[in-house]
């Protein structure tokens, strides 16, 4: 879990026999990004977007099928009345803009209902509209926060359990009940700016993952930092626990 140099060389990084099949961002400092260069937050935010943008062309490139987003934890929604409603804004348009492309699949991880309406439409409409396209699965974890999806799948469990006759409460069926059911667990996680935390994303899906702590701010986040997150990753050794 230790943050890999900057001078990783880049040879190994699109071994595709050894490359990670789901990837899942964390996609931190944007608002030190913008401090840093003297610009409002809501600019960080914007630029930051952007970055999605690109970088979801990049990890096509390179063969990854499935990439999880993390762009709004519910802890976020504490943040200022200002800085929300125009973070909140810029994932709307970003999740249009993906979504009008027509090739990608996208799907939302999290709670709709913690969601202004249009935001929440705004994903909903992306899931339906391109559920049939044949390019990579994006997921927008928007709203989300990993003890939740843990909490809420204990429920509907145990509602299973109790009302299903012949209903076993193993890991499958758990897992099923998850926000991510039908996706494959994350093989990598990279989170940008330095910090060394998983914060509460996927925390049942990323229990075997790799992580890779990325020194850079999202923003300035390149192709180039993506090959030495895949480098590092395919000189892994990944043992599952055994």
């Amino acid at each position: 879990m230790s943050t890999p140099p900057r001078d990783l060389p880049d040879s190994t990084a699109l071994a595709s026999d050894r490359g990670p099949r789901h990837v899942a961002f964390i996609v931190d400092g944007n608002r030190r990004w913008a401090q840093a260069h003297g610009h409002p937050v809501e600019h960080g935010h914007q630029v930051g977007a952007d970055n999605v943008c690109r970088a979801v062309r990049w990890c096509e490139s390179v063969g990854i099928e499935t990439t999880t987003w993390w762009l709004l934890s519910t802890d976020n929604l504490n943040r200022s009345a200002p800085e929300l409603h125009k973070l909140l804004d810029i994932i709307s348009e970003l999740t249009d803009r993906l979504a009008a492309v027509g090739h990608w699949r996208m799907r939302h991880l999290g709670d709709p209902r913690l969601l202004p309406e249009s935001l929440a439409t705004a994903l909903g409409d992306a899931e339906a509209t391109t559920c049939h396209n044949q390019g990579p699965q994006i997921n927008f974890a928007v709203g989300y926060s990993g003890r939740q999806d843990i909490l809420a799948a204990a429920r509907v469990v145990a509602h299973q359990a109790v009302t299903s006759a012949g209903f076993s409460v193993s890991e499958r069926s758990f897992a099923q009940a998850l926000s991510t059911c039908g996706l494959p667990d994350p093989d990598l996680v990279i989170r940008t700016s330095g910090e060394q935390r998983l914060s509460g994303f996927m925390l049942w899906q990323a229990a075997l993952s790799e992580l890779y702590f990325c020194p850079v701010l999202w923003p300035d986040f390149t192709q180039s930092d993506l090959h030495r997150a895949l480098a590092f990753y395919g000189n892994r050794q990944r043992r599952f626990g055994k």
